[in-house]
């Protein structure tokens, strides 16, 4: 048994989460692999072949590492699991009028768990996975802090994970950045893997057609929505778009239409069946509303306390201050400059400095 204890290791089959297992091993960490399959892509009806971390190649790739470096590899399906809760949340987003982002709910309720438990189940104290971000503490609570390599950086997913899953994570690619990853995969033998290609795809939309998979996940989705109204900042009708869901705020390209100039999707109306299109300057707000929050680095998330929120994952922050609501699970959020193109169901993320503060999903309400 090692002095340092057992860790179970989130493996992809990709550079990141190999390193991760490597790197542990050579520190002597008692390593265990694991890999999910959280999704059968032919069962999506789409024509692409099946790639990224559930591909059949993948899970070969992670078990050969295993063996390779001597130590246990397991592979768990949560295939009903994932279902059941990514897919119909993500099918009940749009349907809702709102953009999800399921990687983060995956992330903090499906593969979070999911190791928790089988960590248990294998006597593993840790649990690591192969994201680009750091761990630290505050007043005895842990909180998620960002990577060194800022264009790799991915403490915005990580906004929903408790307590219990930061106190037995373990994140070792924090301090690193990319290239130096690709080399330590060189210089460990597996030049193929340095190279490897990375997928920026949802895993259940590989083809990247989200309009495509809610056709075929909703009997009827087509003929229940077509023809709805574009509708001007006015309220007036300026064309028919082909179904609310199929759209997303910020939209501006595929309307499906000429305006004449630049249109971009302000809002949308599932119960109407509308889709409103304004200038630019229509998609800029100066506060919101966020539920489901996580406070992380402190117990709960002081009032008027100034932070800087990230509503995009490749959004560089704006400056807002926080203020309460009154209620545990929601805060609002004050910004001191107008921000673009807000989408309820996206994530916004509270950062002090490098820090994590908290997250939470971006409602409906937002003010102009």
């Amino acid at each position: 048994m090692s002095k340092l204890g057992k860790v179970l290791v989130a493996m992809s089959g990709g550079i990141d989460s190999t390193v991760t297992a490597m790197m542990l091993h050579e520190q002597g960490y008692e390593v265990v692999g694991i890999t999910m399959k959280t999704w059968d892509y032919a069962n999506s009806g789409g024509n692409k072949k099946e790639t990224g971390c559930c591909s059949l190649d993948s899970i070969n790739d992670a078990r050969q590492v295993a063996v390779n470096m001597g130590f246990h590899h397991f592979i768990v399906d949560i295939r009903e699991e994932f279902g059941d809760y990514v897919i119909d949340n993500f099918v009940d987003e749009y349907m809702a009028g709102r953009t999800p982002n399921p990687c983060v709910l995956c992330n903090t309720h499906i593969k979070w768990s999911a190791l928790l438990k089988r960590a248990d189940a294998l006597d593993c104290e840790f649990i690591a996975t192969g994201h680009y971000a750091t761990i630290a503490e505050h007043q005895g609570r842990k909180f998620v802090k960002k990577a060194k390599d800022t264009h790799k950086d991915q403490s915005y997913v990580l906004w929903g994970l408790s307590q219990e899953c930061l106190n037995r994570s373990k994140f070792p690619l924090g301090p690193y950045t990319k290239p130096e990853v690709r080399k330590m995969a060189f210089d460990w033998g597996y030049a193929d893997l340095s190279k490897k290609a990375e997928s920026y795809e949802i895993c259940f939309v590989p083809d990247n057609d989200y309009r495509g998979f809610l056709k075929r996940r909703v009997d009827g989705l087509e003929e229940r929505v077509n023809g709805g109204a574009f509708v001007n900042t006015a309220g007036e009708e300026i064309g028919k778009h082909q179904g609310y869901p199929f759209y997303t705020i910020g939209q501006r390209r595929n309307l499906g239409m000429a305006f004449g100039k630049p249109m971009y999707v302000t809002e949308i109306k599932p119960e109407t069946n509308t889709v409103v299109l304004g200038d630019v300057a229509d998609l800029l707000r100066n506060g919101m509303t966020v539920r489901g929050v996580n406070s992380m680095k402190y117990e709960t998330l002081p009032d008027g306390l100034e932070v800087t929120t990230q509503v995009r994952y490749n959004d560089r922050g704006t400056l807002s201050v926080l203020k309460s609501t009154g209620s545990p699970s929601e805060i609002g959020v004050e910004f001191y400059a107008n921000v673009s193109g807000i989408a309820p169901g996206q994530s916004a993320v509270f950062f002090e400095g490098d820090d994590v503060v908290g997250g939470g999903l971006i409602q409906g309400s937002a003010i102009r």
